[in-house]
């Protein structure tokens, strides 16, 4: 079936150099063999590093494999004829306009991520990362990737890979509800789905899903304990030598043809890339929030890169705003002074006892809730909170729907009570949604989702990432992140689209579809340079009225039509029919979602560098300056600002109009900023100037990240120590 040129391990850096060798020997006549076709298995190995070729792919390439395939298997690949590879050259277009009606079809996104990954399949590209905002439908595009491979591919078994149990059941949810576009049955019944709860893995899986800490568990014929797979692997403490992943028989590397990583920016390095180098399978990245380590190791194959800022122009997110809540502790710390009876209490057991403070003891904000806890600061914010509710939320009569992100297990209980005393309610009102908590956590989470109560839930990691709570309109957080992506996928918590009805259904008071979501922030997170993305409304105090004649006179800054666009899509979820008529005959037939998608492609950083080479007339890669990315924003803007006329702006006025009022409050003594946050430009410039220097200063980053990812991990070294000094 094949040829094996074996090497000794000094000539690894030369493996390729004896492909011709291999192909040489497998296109020669073999007399006890009496071939007629050269031999389509070609290896070449050094015990250290194989590489293989499938001679009867399109455009046979070699790859690194972490072992030779089983005798089984290339005989089941014999008695297929045509590999995998090509087979993906017969997937058929994807054209949804010609299947049958849908209530629920492929977005504009959707096709367009599974277009391209279908199109790198067939470029035999065996990495692919699709970007896509929260709440745009990562799972949803993977699952009808998936369906496809399955069917048209002939595709033998899928692995879709997550890193929490809570995303593996959230998964395994969707299989089970998917219907295909062109099939009345849903995928589960077309296809064996299993998730991982035990060693067994069944031959007859199609799709499997598992965590990253199970799969490893598998690999090295370990057990596991199932708290493992509810934390985030990032966060799991490891031996500082872990064990390496050996060959397994009982799933060998070919056992998976792909593999879908969800929340991949968190999941591919360091000991767990040893679960994905070991599998001969192509790798599908899912993530909302990519960062240069994730592009470098998924070789810069973006095949799919739908942005926050472009799910909200087209109504699939909701954008937000920020409310800063500011107090002297919180800012500065304090001072215990000595010789005064203190509280002291045990974390875990909480157990109470007072003794005598012996010195002055000085504490900054950031000892605050961990060896340090000042209740009246955590009841200073939460009364401020309630007392600012009117003035964030006009015209509720309940509290949204929130979530506080608080730093630590007692943090969080601390917060629970001086929720339940400031609000004057009872335990349903507030709950705790942890891992760890005593009351079933999925079901205080499907209490949030889909009833009244809970109103407020309190977490330090559960729903931070990859949880659906649609009706969610507010996160409060009470700690800091120093991970922009984390924060990132944190605040995705809140951009969930919700229809009016919906909506009434767990908060009666609301009186129209979810238009935006508030982030209060009580403790700086917003304004750290980490921030990976400012909030799309940057001017919350200027009247929309305004923000429409300005650019209609010819305003082009950023924040500007930032805010306009953000402005326009949140109102866009309170018009009615008519409204809709109305400002599209004012509008020259435009949809108003259409003219908010013009504006943010108007000062798209992408758009503007392309106008601004055009301008400049240079070719793609050059440096056209700034002048002409000023120019070229303008007249972007411009273009999208056409459609703006004096009618037209007083028609959506008097439409906000009807569906808006705003309540003013005085500020409260012991809180030093309780507004909205006024510095969201200069954090924007100041994180802008920060990033622009980071690019120069690490231009060739990512190209290194490429080729850093690209080796794998059993062959990685990294190190704090020095080089050793050499003999001389």
């Amino acid at each position: 079936m094949g040829v094996i040129e074996a090497k000794k391990e000094g000539r690894a850096n030369k493996i390729t150099d004896v492909e011709v060798q291999t192909e040489g020997y497998a296109r020669a006549r073999l007399k006890w063999i009496n071939n007629k076709k050269p031999l389509p298995f070609l290896y070449q190995s050094t015990g250290i590093i194989t590489r293989f070729t499938d001679g009867r792919d399109p455009k046979p390439r070699s790859r690194e494999v972490f072992s030779f395939h089983r005798p089984e298997t290339l005989k089941e690949w014999m008695a297929q004829g045509i590999s995998l590879r090509e087979r993906l050259h017969h997937i058929p277009p994807l054209n949804p306009d010609h299947l049958p009606v849908r209530e629920l079809r492929l977005r504009d996104c959707q096709e367009i991520a599974i277009i391209n990954l279908e199109a790198s399949f067939k470029a035999d590209r065996p990495r692919a990362l699709i970007q896509m905002a929260t709440g745009a439908g990562k799972t949803y595009t993977a699952i009808t990737s998936i369906y496809r491979l399955l069917k048209y591919a002939d595709a033998k078994r899928i692995l879709f890979l997550v890193d929490t149990k809570n995303l593996g059941e959230q998964a395994e949810q969707e299989m089970m509800s998917y219907v295909p576009l062109d099939d009345n049955r849903k995928f589960t019944e077309l296809y064996n789905v299993q998730r991982l709860k035990s060693s067994f893995v069944a031959k007859d899986s199609q799709v499997c899903i598992s965590t990253i800490q199970r799969l490893y568990s598998i690999l090295k014929d370990t057990p596991l304990d199932d708290a493992a797979e509810e934390i985030n692997p990032a966060e799991l403490a490891l031996p500082k030598t872990p064990m390496p992943v050996v060959y397994n028989e009982k799933v060998p590397l070919e056992f998976f043809d792909f593999i879908f990583i969800d929340e991949c920016h968190r999941s591919i390095y360091n000991l767990w890339q040893q679960v994905i180098d070991y599998f001969d399978a192509s790798l599908i990245g899912l993530t909302a929030t990519p960062d240069n380590r994730t592009y470098g190791f998924f070789k810069k194959n973006v095949v799919s890169d739908y942005s926050h800022e472009k799910a909200v122009a087209d109504g699939v997110n909701v954008g937000n705003e920020v409310y800063v809540i500011e107090t002297q502790i919180t800012q500065q710390g304090a001072q215990i002074t000595a010789k005064q009876q203190v509280e002291k209490r045990e974390k875990l057991t909480r157990k109470k006892r007072w003794e005598m403070q012996d010195e002055d003891e000085v504490y900054s904000a950031t000892q605050l809730d961990h060896n340090i806890v000042n209740p009246d600061q955590i009841r200073t914010v939460i009364r401020t909170f309630h007392d600012k509710l009117p003035e964030i939320f006009p015209g509720r009569r309940e509290v949204p729907k929130t979530l506080i992100f608080a730093k630590t297990d007692s943090h969080a209980d601390d917060i629970i009570q001086t929720v339940r005393e400031e609000f004057d309610e009872g335990n349903a009102f507030c709950k705790k949604l942890t891992y760890k908590t005593e009351e079933d956590p999925k079901s205080v989470l499907q209490q949030f989702r889909n009833e009244y109560y809970p109103r407020i839930a309190v977490t330090v990691d559960m729903i931070a990432t990859g949880t659906d709570v649609k009706p969610l309109e507010c996160l409060l957080f009470m700690r800091d992140v120093k991970s922009r992506n984390y924060f990132e996928q944190m605040k995705g918590r809140g951009t969930r689209t919700l229809d009016k009805d919906d909506l009434k259904k767990v908060t009666p008071s609301a009186v129209s579809a979810k238009t935006h979501y508030v982030i209060v922030d009580a403790i700086g997170v917003t304004r750290s340079l980490k921030t990976a993305s400012q909030p799309l409304i940057t001017k919350p105090s200027v009247p929309l009225k305004d923000l429409a004649m300005s650019v209609m006179m010819g305003a082009t800054d950023e924040d500007t039509v930032s805010s306009l666009a953000g402005r326009l899509a949140r109102l866009n979820k309170q018009l009615d029919t008519d409204d809709q008529r109305r400002i599209r005959e004012l509008a020259g037939g435009m949809e108003l979602t259409q003219f908010v998608g013009k504006l943010f492609s108007a000062i798209d950083a992408d758009n503007i560098e392309a106008r601004a080479l055009e301008l400049a007339k240079l070719p793609i890669g050059s440096d056209p300056g700034d002048d002409k990315r000023q120019q070229a924003q303008q007249q972007l803007v411009s273009e999208a600002a056409k459609v703006l006329n004096g009618e037209l702006v007083e028609l959506i006025e008097s439409i906000r109009r009807d569906k808006e009022q705003t309540i003013d409050h005085d500020n409260i003594d012991s809180v030093l900023r309780a507004e909205w946050d006024k510095d969201a430009a200069n954090n924007a410039q100041a994180l802008t100037d920060e990033f622009a220097g980071y690019l120069k200063a690490n231009q060739d980053s990512i190209a290194a990240l490429t080729i850093f990812f690209s080796q794998p991990y059993r062959r990685r070294e990294l190190s704090y120590a020095p080089d050793p000094p050499s003999a001389g």
